[in-house]
């Protein structure tokens, strides 16, 4: 083999090994993200139901 086909097959294979790490990144990115926003709109939804229960209970009492 010739010297330039070393470089062009380095060349490629860097390439891929840098398109392979950064998809997983890509992608373990997208899943913590996702996890986050569940926790928070469940969050939100508890103070939401416990709003919703004050307003409930003040209105009894009056």
């Amino acid at each position: 083999m010739d010297v330039g086909a070393i470089v062009y097959f380095g060349i490629v294979v860097v390439l891929f090994v840098i398109f392979v790490v950064s998809f997983t990144f890509f992608i373990r990115r997208l899943l913590v993200n996702s996890s986050a926003k569940n926790y928070q709109a469940s969050e939100i939804e508890r103070k939401l139901d416990r709003i919703i229960e004050l307003l409930e209970k003040e209105k009894q009492s009056q």
